[in-house]
């Protein structure tokens, strides 16, 4: 009697991605960051507001956000109103601009007590690390959208990079001041990071005459 071959039968696998967003996480708008603020500023959160605001005025990755150090923003009693860093990704030097709320906070935050002898600017509570870890910041964005009731899937720690970066562009369209605030390399990969669509992004070029 013939054999039979039967065709093979794969396990079903449920889709990596299935029920998750996928893509760039999106920008917070400024009802949002304010919102966000209010509600730091009420529960008398100071280190988180210092991190958020600085987050939003920086746009810097989340591993040279956390690295940062007292020293990288505080000279004496006075906090720089610009400051200038090497990223770790590129090894190039980004500079930003702090601004006057920031300050305050900043300011508030390197003044309380358990800051004293304090070398970064957002130590960990747990000794095997001098300075919160990426996924810890992860968390506190996650805890801060989900309290003004937004999804957390559709945002992470680069929205808050994109944040600034993205109304900056929204209001004067240069990409080139964004590719050097955002340290970029080229500025085709600002137009990826920020979604501008390409038509978009040459119309822009074609207006500006060097």
């Amino acid at each position: 009697m013939p054999r039979i071959q039967l065709p093979a039968v794969k396990a079903k696998r449920n889709t990596w991605n299935k029920g998750r967003l996928i893509g760039q996480k999106r920008p917070l708008l400024p009802k949002q960051v304010w919102a966000i603020r209010a509600r730091l500023e009420l529960a008398g959160n100071i280190r988180d507001l210092a991190l958020f605001n600085l987050a939003i005025d920086s746009k810097l990755r989340g591993c040279d956000l956390v690295k940062l150090t007292v020293g990288d923003l505080v000279v004496g009693d006075r906090v720089r109103e610009r400051v200038t860093i090497v990223q770790s990704k590129t090894n190039r030097p980004v500079q930003f601009e702090v601004s006057e709320n920031t300050r305050e906070t900043i300011a508030a935050w390197v003044d309380r007590p358990e800051m004293r002898g304090c070398r970064h600017l957002f130590p960990s509570r747990f000794h095997a690390s001098p300075h919160i870890s990426t996924r810890q910041y992860a968390r506190l964005v996650r805890d801060w959208v989900t309290a003004i009731g937004l999804d957390p899937s559709g945002y992470g720690t680069h929205s808050l990079r994109r944040t600034k970066a993205s109304e900056i562009y929204r209001k004067t369209g240069n990409l080139r001041a964004l590719q050097l605030l955002l340290g970029h390399t080229k500025v085709d990969s600002t137009v990826r990071y920020l979604g501008v669509e390409l038509e978009d992004a040459l119309s822009i070029a074609e207006r500006i005459d060097i």
